[in-house]
C-alpha cells in the first residue's frame, strides 16, 4: 500500500471538456493506492469531506480516475459537501475507434485532419491534450486506424510510430488498438495467400504479433473489418468469420490481447440488408475464441437516425458481443447540426431483446450481467468524431457526444439529462438561465433530426455518395440496390415502408417474442419505426386520427420549428457565452435550420408525387421545386 498527497486539479478555462493540471490546484486529497482493495478494474473510492478527503484504487489509473471524478463535482458544485463514491466501470474495455487513414484524412471525419499526424512530427502536446480529455470520462483505449485497414499499418515503420503514440497516451491509461487488413500476410508479408487456416499465415500472424508486442508490451489487439463493402477477409478462401477471428486471437492470446470482430457485413444472398449479420453470425454461436469481441452496430443497417436495435444482440449467447456507436455524425447532419447523441445510445442500450426473458437488454447482455460465464471481457466502441479543428470536432456541440460516450461507457446507468447537465455546467456555466432552456435543446435534438430527416420510421434516404442531404430519388445504374435510397422507402401509388413483416422480408421474425408479433403486426408496431417494417398506405390512419402522409409532412414541419426555437433560445443565452463560440454556434444553427427546410422541401414533394394527396393546411408549403432541389450539388468544403 502506499499513501500520498496530490494536488489535483483546475480545468482549463477553453471549451475542451475535462482537464487535469497539477497548476492552481483547487482540490486536495490523499491518494491511497491498495492491491486488495475489493474494486473491479480501474474503479475508485472518494471518502471524507472538503477538508479530509481520500482517493482510493487498487491502481494508479483508478486514481487517476478518482481525481477527475472529484474535479467534475467541483466544477458542477456538488463537492461541498461529505462524500462517499464508489464507482466500477460498467465496461472494461472503452474504446474510441478512429478512422483516420495514414494520408491523414478522416473518413466521416467533420473536424479536419488526423490528430495523429501520420508522416509528420509526433504532435506531443496534442496528443496529451487528447488522452487527458479521454481519460476525464473514463476512455481507456483507442483503435488509431480505419476499420477500411490498409496493410501498410502493420510496416516497421508504422508500428515504431504506433508506439511512439502508444507511449504518450500510457500514463492517461489508454491503450492502443489497430484496425487490420485481413490480406497482410499475402500484401506485407509477401505470401501466396491469406488463408486462415494455413499454417504459413497463421505463423506470419503470430510473428508480427510478437514484433508488437516488443515495440508496445500493452498493445490492445485488432479491429477487423472482413468480407465486407469489398474488404477481404476470411470468406475469400471458403472460411467463416470465426476461422479467421480465432486465427488472429490464438496469436493475441499470450499477451492477453483481444480481437474486435466486426459484424457489419453485406450478403449479397440475402433478400434484406437488414438480415445479414443475423444470417451470417448467428450460425457461428459459440465457435469463437474467449479473446474474441463480436463488434455490432447499434442498428441492423448502417447508423441510422432512428433504427431498432440490431437482432444479433439477442441470438447469440455463447458469444462475447460488444456494441458499436457512431459519435460522428455520418448520417445526423455531419458537424453542421446540433444533435446530442446520448439519447441514442441509450435507446440501444436500454432495448429488451427478450432471449431471457423480460429484463434481456443490450446493456445487460454486453456488460456481461446476463451470461456472466461466457463474458471473460467486457467492451463498447465508439466511432471517434475528432480531428484538429480547434474545438476538436467541428462543432462546440458536437463534444458533448464524445463526453456522453465516455460517461456511457463508465456508468451504463447514467441518464442523458444527467450527462448533458454536467456537460454543460463544465463547458459553459452553471447559471440556470443558460442550462435549463440549453439543456433541453440538447435532450430534444436527436428527436428534432428524425423528424426533419427521416420519420416515422424512413431510413437510408440520404444522398448515395455523402449522406447529408436527402435524395430519396437517388438511382445509380450499376450500382447495388441495397446502397440506394428506392430500396429502403418503396414508395408507391399505393403507400411507402419496407414491408420486413412475415410476408415480406422475414427480418420480425429475427427477434424474440413477444417483439416479433408486435413487429409484424401494422396496429401494434411502434409508430416511430412504422416505415421500417411496414409498407404503409398512404391514407393509414395513425393513432393521432390523421392519415400517414399528413403525419409524415408535419413531422417534416415539426423538425424545422424545433431547430427553429433552438435559434431563439441561443440568442437569449447569448449573455452567459464568450462571443467567438456563441457566434460559431448560431452560424451552426443557421445552417441547421437551411437543411431541416432542405429536408423538408424534398421529401415532402417527392413521396407527394406517389401519394396524390395535398400537403395539409397547418404545414408550410415547400419553398423551392423539386426539379431544382434535384440538382443540387453539395460542397463538401463547406459541410465538412
Amino acid at each position: 500500500m502506499t499513501a500520498i498527497i496530490i494536488a489535483g486539479c483546475s480545468r482549463s478555462t477553453g471549451n475542451d471538456l475535462l482537464w487535469l493540471s497539477d497548476e492552481e490546484p483547487d482540490v486536495k486529497a490523499e491518494v491511497v493506492v491498495d492491491p486488495d482493495l475489493d474494486l473491479i478494474n480501474d474503479g475508485f473510492i472518494i471518502q471524507g469531506g472538503p477538508r479530509d478527503r481520500v482517493i482510493k484504487a487498487k491502481t494508479e489509473t483508478g486514481i487517476l480516475y478518482g481525481r477527475y471524478a472529484l474535479q467534475r463535482l467541483e466544477a458542477i458544485g456538488k463537492a461541498d459537501c461529505d462524500l462517499d463514491i464508489r464507482e466500477e466501470p460498467s465496461y472494461e474495455r472503452r474504446i474510441l475507434n478512429h478512422w483516420d487513414n495514414l494520408d491523414n484524412t478522416v473518413e466521416r471525419g467533420y473536424a479536419g485532419w488526423s490528430i495523429w499526424h501520420w508522416g509528420e512530427p509526433v504532435p506531443v502536446e496534442l496528443i496529451k491534450d487528447y488522452a487527458r480529455l479521454n481519460a476525464s470520462i473514463g476512455i481507456n483505449g483507442t483503435v488509431l486506424n480505419n476499420v477500411n485497414a490498409t496493410p501498410e499499418i502493420l510496416s516497421q515503420e508504422k508500428l515504431t510510430r504506433v508506439a511512439e503514440i502508444a507511449d504518450i497516451l500510457r500514463p492517461y491509461g489508454i491503450k492502443v488498438y489497430l484496425s487490420v487488413n485481413f490480406s497482410s500476410p499475402a500484401v506485407l508479408g509477401g505470401l501466396e495467400t491469406s488463408d486462415p487456416l494455413i499454417t504459413e499465415v497463421r505463423e506470419w500472424w503470430s510473428a508480427k504479433v510478437a514484433d508488437i508486442y516488443r515495440l508496445i508490451p500493452d498493445f490492445g489487439g485488432f479491429l477487423v473489418k472482413a468480407n465486407s463493402e469489398g474488404l477481404p477477409g476470411p470468406q475469400d478462401y471458403g472460411r467463416t468469420h470465426s476461422d479467421g477471428a480465432n486465427m488472429l486471437a490464438d496469436a493475441l492470446a499470450p499477451y492477453n490481447g483481444i480481437v474486435m470482430w466486426r459484424a457489419f457485413v453485406y450478403s449479397p444472398k440475402s433478400p434484406d440488408r437488414a438480415n445479414q449479420a443475423s444470417e451470417e453470425f448467428q450460425p457461428l454461436d459459440g465457435e469463437f475464441r474467449d479473446n474474441v469481441l463480436v463488434q455490432i452496430k447499434n442498428g441492423p443497417v448502417d447508423f441510422q437516425p432512428r433504427e431498432p436495435f440490431s437482432p444479433l444482440f439477442g441470438q447469440m449467447p455463447h458469444t462475447q458481443l460488444m456494441a458499436e456507436f457512431q459519435i460522428t455524425q455520418e448520417y445526423l447532419g455531419f458537424s453542421n447540426h446540433l444533435v446530442y447523441l446520448h439519447p441514442l445510445f441509450k435507446e440501444c442500450l436500454d432495448s429488451d431483446t427478450y432471449c431471457e426473458g423480460p429484463g434481456s437488454t443490450i446493456a445487460d447482455i454486453t456488460t456481461g450481467k446476463t451470461y456472466p460465464s461466457v463474458y471473460k471481457t467486457t467492451a463498447i466502441a465508439g466511432v471517434a468524431n475528432i480531428g484538429r479543428d480547434k474545438n476538436w470536432c467541428g462543432h462546440d456541440f458536437a463534444q458533448s457526444s464524445w463526453y456522453a460516450f465516455g460517461r456511457m461507457a463508465w456508468n451504463v446507468n447514467l441518464s442523458s439529462e444527467e450527462i448533458a447537465r454536467e456537460w454543460l455546467q463544465q463547458t459553459f456555466t452553471s447559471e440556470q438561465e443558460f442550462t435549463d432552456p440549453v439543456l433541453d435543446m440538447m435532450l430534444t435534438s436527436r428527436e428534432a433530426a428524425v423528424d426533419y430527416m427521416m420519420p416515422l420510421g424512413f431510413h437510408h434516404i440520404f444522398a448515395w455518395t455523402h449522406h447529408y442531404g436527402p435524395e430519396p430519388w437517388c438511382e445509380v445504374p450499376g450500382a447495388r440496390a441495397d446502397w440506394l435510397p428506392k430500396y429502403y422507402h418503396k414508395a408507391d401509388a399505393e403507400g411507402v415502408g419496407f414491408d420486413r413483416t412475415r410476408d415480406g422480408s422475414c427480418n420480425v421474425d429475427h427477434y424474440h417474442e413477444p417483439l416479433a408479433s408486435m413487429y409484424n403486426s401494422i396496429d401494434t408496431c411502434p409508430e416511430e419505426l412504422l416505415l421500417w417494417f411496414h409498407h404503409v398506405p398512404w391514407d393509414y390512419k395513425m393513432a393521432s386520427g390523421r392519415t400517414l402522409w399528413d403525419e409524415i409532412c408535419l413531422h417534416y414541419d415539426r423538425g424545422i420549428k424545433t431547430v427553429q426555437g433552438y435559434q431563439k433560445v441561443w440568442e437569449e443565452v447569448r449573455p452567459y457565452v464568450d462571443e467567438v463560440r456563441w457566434e460559431a454556434i448560431r452560424a451552426k444553427l443557421a445552417i441547421q435550420e437551411s437543411d431541416a427546410r432542405w429536408w423538408r422541401d424534398a421529401c415532402v414533394q417527392y413521396f407527394g408525387e406517389f401519394s396524390g394527396m395535398p400537403i395539409p393546411d397547418d404545414v408550410q408549403r415547400p419553398e423551392r421545386p423539386l426539379e431544382e432541389l434535384k440538382k443540387i450539388k453539395l460542397d463538401m468544403k463547406h459541410h465538412n
